[in-house]
């Protein structure tokens, strides 16, 4: 089955600024923390979102208040597009005590209580029953959120990930799987790992149902959503979206990507970028002018500089945070 495409008739003008600007925010974070991590501000792994933009942008539009979301490393981009403060994100990716996780979690152990934002979990799959785990919470309190658990094609091999399936589907838990399908899992193509030409269909055999949707169309992705939102929200139980998305950075910033060709990239930039589409399509519908855009892209990046800045000026932990959030004080 070919990934779905969608229509973009009835489509406002407010919503497609609003996904440019949400995109173009995660795209020029990216490109930014990739600087930082040249210049020795960054420590550690750090894994850029850069061409996957589409998938949570499409996602989120499709989410209500109170949903959850949790992930795996590759998750800067789910943070800014559930609303988490760029300042704070920056922060905890240099290490900074202005970081949501007080400069303690990095790239990928930073969290949001606020915007239902549970990792960034650097464990490949760890974070699947996890989010099986909200939903049941979720279904046990019967408060009609749903749980969008994200995880990548490598990661869809994980035995766990199974396991989860089975429980979710025999519980009737309120959880989107998304397989963020990048075509590579780290640095092996889909057609070399995986057996199956279409993940999301591994689900019949729980009795899941699912669909394949382009990735690289924040429209198609926001249409799959609401489908998938509509079904658990209904009491259908789980869901799975297979986004076939594609990255144009290496798995991390220490991987040069010799697996593939820059002509492949480079093709994929110039045929399929999400944020181009959008920018066409504002543009092609007359709701923008090239100033417009490029107004949009001047205050983007003045967000972004900024949360550098923050995130310079912002201190080393102390070294009592050594030993804070470690343990809970338990009632006696």
């Amino acid at each position: 089955m070919a990934a779905k495409k969608t229509s973009k008739a009835n489509v406002s003008k407010d919503d497609l600024l609003h996904y440019y600007r949400e995109m173009l925010l995660i795209r020029r974070f990216e490109e930014k923390a990739g600087q930082l991590y040249g210049m020795g501000l960054i420590g550690g792994f750090c894994h850029l979102y850069i061409g996957q933009e589409a998938v949570v942008v499409g996602l989120e539009a499709a989410a209500e208040d109170g949903d959850k979301r949790v992930t795996s490393y590759r998750d800067h981009g789910h943070m800014l597009a559930c609303g988490m403060d760029a300042n704070g994100v920056m922060a905890e990716l240099t290490g900074r005590s202005g970081g949501y996780s007080k400069g303690k979690g990095g790239s990928m152990h930073m969290f949001s209580k606020e915007k239902h934002f549970y990792g960034g979990h650097g464990i490949v799959g760890a974070q699947v029953p996890i989010g099986a785990g909200l939903a049941f919470a979720d279904k046990y309190l019967d408060n009609g959120r749903v749980t969008f658990a994200y995880f990548g094609d490598g990661a869809a091999n994980q035995g766990q990930v199974y396991e989860t399936f089975n429980m979710a589907a025999l519980w009737d838990l309120p959880v989107i799987f998304v397989i963020e399908n990048n075509q590579y899992a780290m640095g092996t193509s889909q057609q070399r790992s995986t057996s199956s030409a279409e993940i999301y269909e591994r689900g019949r055999a729980f009795g899941i149902p699912g669909e394949a949707v382009d990735g690289m169309d924040v429209l198609a992705v926001k249409a799959a959503g609401e489908t998938a939102v509509a079904h658990c929200r209904s009491g259908k139980g789980p869901y799975i979206l297979e986004i076939k998305t594609y990255r144009y950075r290496g798995h991390s910033m220490s991987d040069p990507a010799k697996y593939r060709t820059r002509e492949e990239v480079q093709k994929i930039r110039e045929e399929k970028d999400a944020i181009e589409h959008v920018r066409d399509l504002l543009l092609t519908g007359k709701h923008c002018t090239e100033e417009d855009l490029k107004a949009i892209d001047k205050d983007i990046k003045a967000v972004v500089n900024d949360s550098a800045e923050f995130a310079k000026q912002s201190p080393e932990p102390a070294l009592d945070e050594l030993w804070t959030d470690i343990y809970a004080q338990a009632e006696a």
